[in-house]
């Protein structure tokens, strides 16, 4: 059974900065990667970014150039970085594996608005 955990989620301004992170736990051999997902308001589940062990990342054009996803292969954890940040970024973020499991967490709310 896989638990996530994810946390560091908040508001901030259009142009602002946040930092996410998840811990996740349970059996994780066979999973190769992480990523991140974000439930709009109005309901659709978006797939944000994804990483691969050995470093190899990809994301949603959405998000280039402004997200940047990160993983630690030993503590299982993976974490996003979110700078210039605009109000369609507003959403619940899960994390998950790769590939993706039918495991989700509590997810972290982020509010983008001013």
């Amino acid at each position: 059974q896989l638990h996530f955990a994810e946390s560091g989620g908040g508001w901030v301004l259009p142009g602002g900065s946040l930092s996410l992170s998840c811990a996740a736990s349970g059996n994780l051999d066979k999973f190769w990667g992480m990523a991140w997902y974000r439930r709009t308001p109005g309901g659709q589940l978006e797939s944000i970014a994804y990483i691969i062990s050995g470093g190899n990342a990809e994301y949603v054009d959405a998000v280039k150039g402004r997200f940047a996803i990160s993983m630690d292969d030993v503590a299982n954890t993976v974490s996003l970085q979110m700078s210039g940040m605009k109000p369609e970024d507003t959403g619940v973020y899960f994390c998950n594996v790769v590939p993706t499991s039918e495991t989700w967490g509590p997810g972290t709310q982020v509010t983008v608005s001013s």
